[in-house]
């Protein structure tokens, strides 16, 4: 910045605090970003954690049931009745799985989607950063050769 300053490329209305406010204006939008992204994952993580707990009680609940099964297998008809309801909660938790796991999915893929956006973003100021280079570069570059040129047109008058 400071060789753009003494080079003169910077003009007069691209003061240094406007500078300062787009790179803090950028610096803010990417901290928000960021934070959206962590708060995502948190998110994600949390119905990832309580899905699994589902699971982990689901499976607790069939093991219950099939040592249950095996037990009334060598009872009477009327015990039917309580592994009819244990089936029903079994069959209730079930689904209350499945749209807890499309859930996830549809997150995840958000995720994804979200910060392939955020990649692309990055990608293209990367490559505009470098064209401004370039750009000024070449500015330099043309400014000195046309002060060289007039130095010498004055060089010859004397």
């Amino acid at each position: 910045m400071q060789r753009l300053k003494n080079s003169g490329i910077i003009s007069k209305s691209a003061s240094p605090l406007m500078d300062d406010k787009e790179e803090e204006m950028s610096m803010s939008a990417l901290a928000m970003f960021r934070e959206k992204e962590e708060e995502i994952e948190r998110r994600r993580m949390e119905v990832r954690e309580k899905i699994h707990a589902h699971l982990g009680r689901a499976e607790e609940e069939t093991k219950r049931l099939a040592e249950i099964r095996e037990e009334l297998e060598g009872l009477i008809d009327p015990m039917r009745k309580d592994v009819a309801i244990i089936r029903k909660k079994i069959d209730t938790v079930n689904k209350e799985l499945k749209p807890l796991g499309q859930t996830c999915l549809r997150k995840e893929r958000e995720y994804k989607e979200i910060l392939e956006a955020f990649n692309g973003k990055s990608r293209e100021k990367a490559q505009l950063v470098a064209k401004l280079m370039e750009v000024v570069a070449e500015s330099e570059r043309l400014r000195m050769k046309k002060l060289d040129e007039l130095s010498k047109n004055i060089d010859t008058l004397h």
